[in-house]
Parts: C-alpha cells; sequence; structure tokens
C-alpha cells in the first residue's frame, strides 16, 4: 500500500507533528488521532517509504511482539531500557498490541518459542493493518521531508519545524520518532534532540553477528547447532564474561543465530569500546557438565571401539561440526574409537567444552538494524513519554536508549512507547 498525502497542510498552531515514519511514530500518531479527531497530525518521513523496517522484519514476517506478558519479565528482555518499561508495560502491553491488531482485522498468533507474528506470516498484513487505521483516524503523511531544525515559536508556547525544502511548520508539540542512527550531518532524530538541550548516549550496534576467520569455521556455512553457550571473555568484559545461551548458526562470515545476537544485545556497548575484537568461548555441549561429557566419550568408546571417531557419539551436535571438531584437534577421523586414546580424548573434550574463537568485527543486516543509545532515559517522563526539559516535545522509539534482545521485543518497545506518547501529545 502506498503513503497517503494531504497537500494542503492545516495552518496554526494547534497542529502536532510526528517527526519519523517507524513502528513508534505510525503508532504514535495513530493513537493521537483517535484519542483527540480535533486536532490534526502531521507524520514526516525523510525516506521515500514509511514502515520500512516493520516491511522488512523477520525476513519479511514481522515479529510483531512476544508472548510475555507480565511487565516484569517482559522488562527484562531489554539490555537497556528495561526499568523506565515496567510502568508503561502495565498500560499497553503484548495482550493490548495483540488486540489493537486484532481490531483491524490482522490476528497474531505465537509460535513455540514465544514469538508472535500475523496470522497470514506476512508482514505487509500489519503494514497494511496500520496504514488503515492512519487513514480512517485522518493522520497526514509527507514522505521525503527532511527536518533540519526544531525551534521555539516567537510566542514560546509552539515550535517552528524547518524542512530541508526551505519550508516550516508550525505547531503545539513534536514527537521525535526517527530512530537510533544520527544522519553523518548533525542533523537526524539525535541531532535534533541535542541541539535543544537533551543529553545523547552516543549510540552504536545492537543485534549483529561475528565476524570470525577461523579455520573450524570454513566448510560450515548453513550449519545450525540447536543449542550451545557462549561467553565472551576479556579484560574490557565485566564479571568475567558475558554469556548467552541458545541456538548459533555458522555463516559464510562467521557466527549468527539467536544466541549471538541476544549476546550482541547485552554486550553491544563494551563490544564496541573493544573494536568488536574479542575472545568468544564456546561450549558446545552445555547439555553436559565436564566430567559426564568425559563420561560419556569414555562409555562410548568402550562400546563402540570398532567404529572410527567419524561416527559421533549422541551429543545433539551435526556431523559436519563433530568432523570440523576432529579436524582442529588434528585427530584422525579413520582410526577407531579403540584407538583414540586419552591424550586425544583430552583434546576433544577441551574442543567440545571450550572452543575459542577469535571474534574481529561485526556485521547488521541493514534492514533490521538496531542500536543501543539515544536521548538520555532520565530527561524523559515515562509516563507520557514526554521531555523534562522542553513542555510540548516527546519521545518515541529507538531515537531512546532502549533496546531489546531478538524475539519482538524491540517492536514492543515501539508500541508501547508510541501508545503513550500519542496519548501525551493527544491531551
Amino acid at each position: 500500500m502506498r503513503p497517503f498525502f494531504w497537500t494542503n497542510l492545516p495552518k496554526g498552531i494547534e497542529m502536532i507533528v510526528v517527526i519519523g515514519g517507524g513502528p513508534a511514530g505510525f503508532f504514535a500518531a495513530i493513537t493521537a488521532r483517535q484519542e483527540n479527531s480535533d486536532q490534526p497530525v502531521v507524520l514526516l518521513e525523510k525516506h521515500k517509504d514509511v514502515l520500512r523496517k516493520v516491511a522488512a522484519s523477520g525476513g519479511g514476517r514481522c515479529n510483531v511482539t512476544n508472548e510475555r506478558h507480565d511487565p516484569r519479565e517482559l522488562a527484562k528482555f531489554y539490555p537497556r531500557g528495561g526499568r523506565e518499561l515496567r510502568g508503561p508495560f502495565h498500560r499497553f502491553g503484548p495482550r493490548e498490541i495483540a488486540q489493537w491488531f486484532a481490531d483491524q482485522g490482522t490476528p497474531l498468533k505465537q509460535e513455540p518459542d514465544g514469538r508472535i507474528f500475523p496470522e497470514s506470516d506476512s508482514s505487509a498484513s500489519i503494514v497494511n493493518a496500520l496504514f488503515h487505521a492512519a487513514e480512517q483516524s485522518g493522520v497526514q503523511i509527507r514522505t521525503r521531508q527532511t527536518v533540519t531544525n526544531i525551534k521555539s515559536d516567537d510566542s514560546g508556547s509552539g515550535f517552528v519545524i524547518e524542512l530541508a525544502d526551505d519550508s516550516t511548520l508550525s505547531c503545539e508539540k513534536v514527537l521525535i520518532a526517527t530512530g537510533g542512527q544520527t544522519s553523518g550531518d548533525g542533523q537526524g532524530g539525535l541531532g535534533l534532540a541535542e541541539k535543544l538541550g537533551h543529553t545523547i548516549i552516543p549510540p552504536v550496534p545492537s543485534l549483529f553477528t561475528f565476524k570470525i576467520d577461523d579455520s573450524l569455521l570454513y566448510d560450515l556455512s548453513g550449519v545450525a547447532v540447536p543449542e550451545v553457550a557462549l561467553k565472551a571473555v576479556g579484560p574490557e568484559f565485566p564479571n568475567k564474561g558475558l554469556t548467552e545461551n541458545g541456538p548459533v548458526l555458522f555463516t559464510h562470515w562467521g557466527l549468527s543465530g539467536p544466541a549471538v545476537l541476544r549476546l550482541s544485545a547485552w554486550g553491544a556497548r563494551v563490544m564496541a569500546e573493544a573494536d568488536y575484537s574479542f575472545i568468544l568461548r564456546v561450549d558446545w555441549c552445555p547439555g553436559f557438565d565436564r566430567n559426564e561429557l568425559e563420561q560419556t566419550l569414555i562409555n562410548w568408546a568402550e562400546e563402540n571401539n570398532r567404529r572410527q571417531v567419524a561416527q559421533n557419539p549422541e551429543l545433539g551436535m551435526p556431523r559436519r561440526l563433530w568432523l570440523a571438531l576432529l579436524e582442529k584437534c588434528k585427530i584422525d577421523r579413520e582410526i577407531k574409537w579403540a584407538e583414540l586414546g586419552k591424550k586425544n580424548r583430552n583434546r576433544l573434550l577441551e574442543a567440545l567444552k571450550s572452543t575459542e574463537l577469535e571474534v574481529d568485527g561485526k556485521a547488521t543486516n541493514k534492514e533490521e538494524f538496531v542500536t543501543c543509545g539515544g536521548v538520555k532515559l532520565s530527561e524523559v517522563d515515562f509516563k507520557t513519554m514526554q521531555s523534562k526539559r522542553i513542555p510540548g516535545l516527546f519521545f518515541a522509539g529507538e531515537v531512546l536508549d532502549i533496546d531489546g534482545i531478538t524475539g519482538g521485543f524491540n517492536f514492543q518497545a515501539c508500541w508501547t512507547a508510541g501508545y503513550l506518547a500519542g496519548m501525551g501529545v493527544a491531551e
């Protein structure tokens, strides 16, 4: 569905301007109009399309939210902003956004891991529902509109929005919901907020995969391991390292998958400070402690002594990974289990429980880019999302120093903050 436009914008100070056509800004604009239909709402987006991240997310399926309904539990999935979001989640959480989409004729479904998607398995249905609600409520959308400055008007009770085409808009209230990246010229949402006097926590990437150049990975691209334990170690990491468990996926550049993405979220700031160069310690068999795994290998060797070591034990490990670990340990896959010996077994045990890989960089999905950093949270009232420094200025979305791990949590923060900001600007 294409954006709809109004060329004859309303005049007068009573107008609300929303800057940013992502999920937070779009939902805030809809909420504001539904709450107060007498107040015009204009949404400005610098790109030619709105809701681009919604359309691209989840491989085109859109992971709308997560099934965690308890606000305290839900808040634990946010490396930054969880404490501030507890109260807002009581007012508008996963149940409320699911009901909202159901009311738009777009029911959602829950997957076994707790992620929630549209029943259609298509992000287009989510985009269309939002467009329909915006059109029905009367949100006015203008794309290819870059905001260069926001300043107080002469009366001191409103704002003047300056655009790149030298035009201006006057409004009573303004909501910045532009995402977490600066435009590179000091503008963008963070640049605008900083000019207005807000403190900006420098943004760095979150939810990224690890670039690793190690012979172990050379022939494993596409292999998935259902459960591993990861630990990022080094002097730069607190408490002797950051840990995460879950599935991983080998790629042609390194390691990806849910466990890697979650680890990158929790370690986003310290990994950036380390220039994305650190040691990743991998336990390929987290279901066994070291002694249990050693005994399992001994028992397997006794029961399968005439088999080659290429016949791996039942450890839940893909065969290609097992063979790669044998090669890393310089163990000939042709030898029999009876010939393995204690020295080779210990070497294999060490590789299974503590493979060390050198991370030397990151990779991100451009369309699903997430950052940590943004407007300092202590400067925002989380009951209304209004600035504590400038009355009439509101924030929502990734422009704030809020980010969640993968699994629908980032979108939920957008829906929640967008709802509260929409209610706030409508008052």
